[in-house]
C-alpha cells in the first residue's frame, strides 16, 4: 500500500505560498541597498564615484541609494571630504543584535545560578530612557515571588536595576525633580536619589526598599560590557519575609559577583 501524501508543513516565519525561488523572491533594490550599505562600512569615509566603481554601480542609482539610508541615519555624508560612511542608525541595529545573542543568552546560567545560590528570583534589565526594561527571569521554586515578564517597564529611581544603571553612569545624569510616587518609600526627590546613588557606588550594588511595590524588596548590581559601560542590571527580588535587613547585605554580595562574572563573560576587564 502505498505511503500516503503528508501536508507540506510550512516553515514559520514565511508566507503560506512560499516556495524557494530566490529570484523571485528578493527585492532586487533593496538587495543593491544592502550591498551599497555593506561596502560603506568597509571604509572610514568613501566617495561616490569610487563607490559606484567597486560595485558596478551607475552613480546615480549609488545616490538615491545613499541619500534614502541617509535619511535613515544609516549612512552619513561628511560635507568637508564629502565621503559617506556609516551612521549611528546602523549602530544601533547592529547592537539590538548583539544585545539578543549576547546578553540575554549569555545572562541565563548565570541568572539561573543566582536563584539557585540566593533562592530569590533572578532578573535581567536594561535602561530604556527614564524607564527600566525587564529582557529575561529566572524565577524562583518559592510560593511567593516577583514576577516581572520580559517587557514589562518601571521607572529608573523605583527600581533596583534602575538605580544600580544609573549609579554607574559616567555622565552624572539623574532623572528631574518630581519622580513619580509609588509607596511610602518611593524616593521622589533628586537630593535624596543622589544621596542614594552615593551609597549605592560604595557597595556595589543598588537597593530598592519597598520602593515600586509594597512587600517586595530588590537588590541589584550593574553589568558592563567589554568597553566599560553598564549595558545591563541583574538582580534578585523577593518579599519582605524572606529578603530581611538581615539577609540584604548577604544578596547584595551575591548580586554583585554575580553581575561581575557576568560582565567577565562580556568581556569586561575592570583592570583597564
Amino acid at each position: 500500500m502505498a505511503d500516503t501524501p503528508q501536508p507540506e508543513r510550512r516553515t514559520r516565519g514565511r508566507p503560506r505560498a512560499f516556495h524557494d525561488a530566490s529570484a523571485q523572491n528578493v527585492i532586487q533594490s533593496l538587495d543593491r541597498a544592502i550591498m551599497i550599505l555593506e561596502e560603506v562600512s568597509r571604509h572610514e569615509g568613501i566617495g561616490l564615484s569610487d563607490l559606484a566603481n567597486r560595485l558596478d554601480q551607475s552613480p546615480a542609482t549609488a545616490y538615491r541609494v545613499l541619500v534614502t539610508l541617509e535619511k535613515r541615519g544609516i549612512v552619513e555624508l561628511d560635507p568637508a571630504s564629502q565621503n559617506w560612511m556609516v551612521g549611528a542608525q546602523a549602530f544601533l541595529i547592529g547592537s539590538r543584535f548583539l544585545r539578543r545573542t549576547s546578553l540575554v543568552e549569555r545572562a541565563r546560567p548565570f541568572m539561573r545560578r543566582l536563584m539557585e545560590d540566593t533562592g530569590e528570583t533572578a532578573n535581567l534589565g536594561v535602561a530604556r530612557g527614564d524607564q527600566v526594561l525587564f529582557l529575561s527571569q529566572v524565577e524562583t521554586h518559592a510560593s511567593i515571588r516577583a514576577f516581572f515578564p520580559p517587557g514589562t517597564m518601571s521607572p529608573l529611581h523605583a527600581s533596583g536595576i534602575g538605580k544600580a544603571l544609573l549609579a554607574a553612569r559616567q555622565d552624572g545624569y539623574v532623572p528631574a525633580e518630581g519622580l513619580e510616587h509609588f509607596t511610602a518609600q518611593t524616593i521622589t526627590t533628586s537630593a535624596a536619589l543622589l544621596d542614594d546613588l552615593a551609597a549605592t557606588r560604595d557597595r556595589g550594588w543598588a537597593f530598592d526598599d519597598e520602593e515600586r511595590t509594597v512587600g517586595m524588596r530588590c537588590i541589584a548590581a550593574p553589568v558592563f560590557d567589554a568597553t566599560g559601560e553598564a549595558v545591563a542590571g541583574l538582580s534578585v527580588s523577593g518579599p519582605v519575609s524572606r529578603v530581611t535587613p538581615q539577609t540584604v547585605a548577604d544578596l547584595g554580595t551575591a548580586v554583585a559577583e554575580a553581575a561581575s562574572r557576568l560582565s567577565a563573560a562580556l568581556g569586561h576587564s575592570p583592570a583597564e
